[in-house]
């Protein structure tokens, strides 16, 4: 932040809705980078994939897809494509990943299923050659004073864990705000050293911006790209409602999206808003901020369902 704040002081001759706009950009950028790790890890810690529908994965890949071919067609410059691509191969990295959990663990079931039922069938044995203490003779009360302290136990365990899972509860809302700070705070030197250098230039607006045009073709997959962006969300909140629960799914890859989508649309509306330059970008507008609603919703989702999940689902 202090590199950003030297930046401003350097450069009379930047505006403040231009340096804000190429800040927001930058966080925008920042936050997408980052976007699918947190999910990744999940999924590794848990060694499953349940928690994140295949459905929403494969949707926002189209979206992406569509995203990466308007902006060739477009002609857009090549930091945009490269982030594009970026975005294809990461969700091809998610879903492959989420496709290796889902058949192994599926696997695994079907193995322990097969197991249990040799075990079933071993079990239906006559009581002939069983131990008098099996048939509840002499030696049962023992075993009921030593249930009734694994039971006292039980019960002493249960409250220490809710003491611990208070705790980390705690520490992972921690963790998470400082990850969202850090990504701002990253984002914002990011555009001060490429503002500094050189990297970064204002760009022009309207009568200054040329009279070149975005081909049909290209507008026409922005609004597609748009489309499979908010649809993408759908299958996932039917998802966490029909099992009323969020479990497996990271709190921190919903925050970075939103946070991303956030910083995006106020980059553009903060780098102008005048007719033509809005109505080119409003695909993408709308790809990022409705979006936002239902991240809203996933959101409303963690904390309902939060108490029946992991620990770390509990926004507030």
């Amino acid at each position: 932040m202090a590199a950003f704040v030297a930046a401003m002081l350097q450069s009379p001759q930047l505006s403040p809705h231009e340096a804000l706009s190429g800040v927001f950009g930058s966080i925008s950028l920042a936050s997408w980078i980052f976007l699918l790790v947190p999910q990744l890890i999940e999924n590794y810690k848990l060694g499953s994939a349940d928690g994140i529908s295949i459905t929403f994965l494969a949707v926002w890949f189209i979206g992406d897809i569509t995203n990466l071919i308007g902006a060739l067609w477009a002609g857009l410059v090549p930091t945009v494509i490269a982030l594009a691509v970026y975005f294809c191969f990461a969700d091809l990295v998610l879903i492959s990943q989420c496709l290796y959990y889902n058949i192994r663990n599926a696997r695994r079931v079907r193995k322990a299923s097969a197991v249990s039922t040799l075990s079933t069938e071993s079990a239906e044995q006559p009581l002939l050659g069983r131990r008098p203490s099996d048939l509840g003779l002499p030696g049962s009360r023992r075993r009921s004073s030593a249930a009734s302290r694994r039971h006292r136990d039980s019960i002493s365990r249960e409250l220490l864990g809710g003491i611990a899972e208070e705790e980390s509860t705690r520490s992972e809302w921690v963790k998470n705000a400082m990850s969202i700070v850090g990504i701002c705070i990253a984002g914002a030197a990011g555009w001060a050293i490429a503002w500094s250098s050189g990297v970064w230039k204002p760009q022009p607006t309207g009568q200054d911006a040329g009279s070149g045009e975005v081909a049909l073709g290209a507008q026409i997959l922005g609004y597609a790209s748009a489309v499979c962006y908010l649809g993408a969300r759908i299958p996932q909140i039917f998802k966490n409602y029909r099992e009323k629960s969020c479990e497996g799914l990271s709190l921190l890859f919903f925050l970075l999206s939103l946070l991303g989508n956030l910083t995006y649309g106020m980059g553009i509306l903060f780098h102008s808003v005048e007719r033509d330059y809005f109505l080119t970008n409003l695909p993408w507008l709308i790809g990022s901020l409705g979006t936002m609603a239902e991240d809203a919703i996933i959101f409303f989702q963690f904390r309902i369902y939060g108490d029946l999940s992991q620990p770390d689902a509990v926004v507030g």
